[in-house]
């Protein structure tokens, strides 16, 4: 099991920045990490993701040049750089992971077994 826990959402004017933070419960060794949103009354959207073994990650286009995901293998720990926010922007976000990466690097909700219970971004 690993448990995930989200920290850094807030409330920021549209073209603010925040910073989230995910740490992991245990030491993880290839996972698959991802971010995931999901706004009221919509599906949950693929953020970004990023192998805890590579540095090459995959970002949503509606995210791209604006968002960064990166992690700290010593600290367990993954976070979400979001820049330019915009109100579009506002939803729950939620980190993810999988240790199989059965498909590669994706951003697919189901891809997913482990998640954290979400930090709530609003951008007005």
């Amino acid at each position: 099991q690993v448990q995930l826990v989200e920290s850094g959402g807030g409330s920021v004017q549209a073209g603010g920045s925040l910073r989230l933070s995910c740490k992991a419960s245990r030491t993880y060794n290839t996972y698959c990490l991802a971010w995931f949103r999901q706004a009221p009354g919509k599906e949950r959207e693929g953020v970004a993701a990023i192998y805890t073994e590579g540095d090459t990650p995959i970002y949503a286009d509606s995210v791209k040049g604006r968002f960064t995901i990166s992690k700290d293998n010593n600290k367990y720990t993954l976070y979400l750089q979001m820049d330019n926010l915009k109100p579009d922007d506002t939803a729950m976000y939620y980190c993810a992971a999988d240790l199989a990466c059965a498909n590669g690097l994706v951003l697919i909700a189901k891809e997913y077994t482990f998640w954290g219970q979400g930090t709530q971004v609003t951008v007005s």
